[in-house]
């Protein structure tokens, strides 16, 4: 082995060490959480509705119906889907005691359907797991970051340990030995699957690290658009708080909603924000497809007076921002359908086994160095 493989070398197995444990982990649950969806709809009926010849009622009808008994949430601090025709509608809010209430509802008729405290719910542990680590926001930013960072490294090493230096190395480089003795057949499982798997975990890997530290999709969209500053992906909106206006004669949702239906009448999904104190722009997002998140249109209106103040249409981004929005369903692979989920799985589940195979190897070159020294030394 030459001097810079040697040096890749230590450099994978250090760095394998310290971040193995955090890359376990945000990898198996990322495996168990890429067919949550899927998993859902068999699991829980009420996330399915009979589709209707008649329009859907107004987000006011909804919300009134999943607040009704409730003293502790307003309609302005609600989150307000539409997830498609098939599809019950949701609403959402965060209770004064922490729970953090979805609310099903027919969206033909507003019957709720069901009320679930998403705080124990089974998938929503497991992505908070994936993304925090069940550690405090602030810290697990930098622990998971920091071990994907590393994952991203090791990946690179990895390849560099794998390239075959002769010709006729290279067949058994794409092959797993399954005859051989376990700790060959190890070995063949560390080296082959991450070769295979280093493409879709490089790009499950970096996605993911586009979310904790937006600032490092910057460049990426930069050289997306050729070099020319795109507008921000997320609109910030200027209000101005001193300027006399009418309030609505409807309730601000019920204007929110009719408009984007007009405006985005394909869209399959809509997704309402709070409307809050009145103190800033109500947004709405739009989307092409339901559980799909690149193909958006998104809006912001007024507060009061539900007048559209700012629209941004996917048709008329840039390449860049295009690129940024596809970001969580690349990271998913539902940008793909099933098949790009099934290959997310799968690349999951490999970069999982990557540091326990790995550090069975380390292990057993170790303790094959101490023996080699006990025979020296008995010799």
């Amino acid at each position: 082995m030459t001097p810079f493989k040697k040096a890749v070398g230590k450099l994978h197995l250090w760095l394998g060490l310290a971040s193995g444990l955090v890359v376990f982990i945000v990898s198996i649950t990322g495996a168990i959480f890429t067919f949550q969806d899927d998993i859902r709809d068999l699991t829980e009926p009420w996330r399915k509705v009979a589709v209707q010849a008649t329009a859907p009622v107004l987000p006011s009808r909804l919300q009134a119906a999943a607040l009704a008994g409730q003293t502790d949430a307003t309609a302005a601090d609600t989150w307000v889907t539409y997830f498609g025709p098939d599809r019950s509608a949701t609403v959402f809010y965060t209770a004064k005691d922490g729970a953090l209430m979805l609310v099903y509802l027919n969206p033909y008729t507003g019957q709720v359907l069901h009320k679930q405290d998403l705080r124990t719910h089974f998938f929503t542990i497991i992505q908070e797991i994936h993304m925090h680590l069940l550690l405090p926001e602030a810290v697990a930013k930098w622990v998971v970051g920091g071990g994907v960072s590393i994952f991203v490294v090791m990946l690179l090493t990895g390849l560099v340990l794998w390239w075959p230096k002769r010709q006729q190395e290279r067949k058994q480089r794409f092959t797993i030995k399954w005859g051989a003795r376990w700790r060959r057949v190890n070995y063949d499982l560390h080296n082959v699957l991450g070769f295979y798997a280093a493409s879709i975990g490089l790009v499950l890997a970096l996605s993911g690290l586009f979310m904790i530290f937006p600032w490092m999709l910057k460049p990426i969209v930069l050289v997306v658009d050729g070099g020319k500053p795109a507008p921000p992906e997320i609109m910030e909106t200027k209000l101005d708080t001193l300027q006399t206006v009418t309030a609505a004669a409807q309730p601000l949702p019920d204007i929110v909603y009719r408009n984007v239906r007009r405006l985005s009448p394909t869209h399959e999904m809509v997704l309402i924000g709070p409307t809050g104190t009145g103190k800033a722009p109500a947004y709405c997002w739009t989307y092409q497809k339901a559980l799909h998140y690149y193909h958006r249109d998104e809006y912001a209106f007024h507060p009061l007076s539900g007048q559209l103040l700012e629209s941004r249409f996917h048709a008329r981004k840039s390449a860049g921002t295009k690129f940024a929005d596809m970001n969580y369903d690349l990271h998913t692979g539902q940008i793909l359908g099933f098949g790009g989920k099934l290959v997310a799985f799968l690349a999951s589940l490999i970069s999982a086994s990557l540091p326990v195979t790995g550090t069975i190897v380390w292990w057993g070159r170790r303790s094959k160095t101490r023996q080699k020294n006990r025979q020296l030394v008995a010799g």
